[in-house]
């Protein structure tokens, strides 16, 4: 793996681990830097500094706008299955998987308006 490589797993790696760490002091303070597109803006800079391709970027910004819808139920439906009593353990890939459908549903609604992500 090269250093370059290195580097971008480490910084993407510091950010995760601070937001952990965060959370376990201040819950707010790490569900809003967690809400933070960080790990977009990261994707970005890495995708500029790999490619300059502009195209690519806003390709790869578009997309996960789009992305981004399917996956905010999950934060709904996570804490409502934790405070029902559900195991994390449970509760956990029943919103995965949600996710997931959801994704797949985006993406077939999107192809019928003439977006492909």
């Amino acid at each position: 793996m090269s250093g370059y490589v290195l580097l971008k797993v480490l910084i993407s790696a510091i950010l995760v681990a601070a937001v952990s760490e965060i959370s376990k002091r201040f819950p707010g303070i790490g569900a809003l830097i967690a809400s933070l597109p960080l790990i977009s803006i990261l994707a970005m800079i890495w995708l500029w500094r790999d490619t300059g391709d502009t195209a690519r970027i806003a390709d790869h910004s578009a997309a996960t706008f789009w992305y981004v819808l399917p996956s905010l139920p999950m934060f709904l439906v996570l804490p409502f299955l934790l405070r029902s009593g559900l195991h994390f353990f449970v509760a956990l890939p029943a919103v995965i998987a949600l996710t997931v459908v959801l994704y797949a549903l985006m993406t077939v609604a999107l192809l019928r308006f003439g977006i492909k992500l």
